[in-house]
């Protein structure tokens, strides 16, 4: 069994902000393995489906970023999933727009949301997704809680769709290989 959480927070006035592209990789992996978010468990919205024969629990937390793992600690305890088979994929402003880079635990890099599910699980060695979205020169709030512009759009289309592609990689291969794959900058 494997959790997938895609981070992001709730409601229509965040749906389309840099900081939910982890929500909108999880809507992409609903809609390709045909499955809904029908379900709330544990503060979270889920989907329940299979893949390759392993059951896939998708989860978007509904208890806002910086408090993910109060959604995410209690699902992989509910469903007794070991850490290693639990990926995060969330928005990473040290990442330039464009880039994808995943790996198998570290730091937070300052991410709140993914240090609170650090935090909850008692571990660094949670296999992650990052999306980059950029760094402003200014206000960083102001920027992830922000749209992209049509041209940082187009970019990162490609990057979501790259991600359901690692995703769907990392349910099925060693972690390194889907690195070694798709750890790059899609911007051009």
């Amino acid at each position: 069994m494997r959790l997938i959480a895609g981070l992001g927070n709730p409601g229509k006035d965040y749906e389309a902000t840099r900081h939910n592209v982890g929500f909108m990789v999880a809507d992409l992996l609903a809609d390709k393995w045909g499955i809904e978010f029908s379900k709330t468990k544990e503060k979270g919205l889920v989907a329940e489906g299979y893949h390759q024969g392993e059951k896939i629990i998708l989860v978007k937390p509904q208890t806002y970023m910086n408090l993910s793992g109060r959604c995410v600690s209690p699902l992989v305890n509910y469903y007794k999933i070991a850490i290693n088979k639990v990926i995060v994929i969330y928005d990473d402003l040290d990442l330039p727009l464009g880039v994808l880079r995943i790996r198998p635990g570290g730091a937070s890099g300052g991410h709140k949301g993914i240090q609170s599910i650090m935090d909850h699980l008692g571990t660094m060695d949670i296999p992650r997704v990052k999306i980059g979205i950029g760094r402003p020169p200014s206000d960083s709030v102001d920027h992830v809680l922000g749209v992209f512009s049509e041209e940082e759009w187009e970019i990162t289309k490609k990057v979501l769709l790259k991600s359901v592609e690692a995703v769907e990689k990392m349910l099925d291969e060693d972690i390194e290989k889907v690195m070694n794959i798709y750890n790059r900058n899609y911007r051009g």
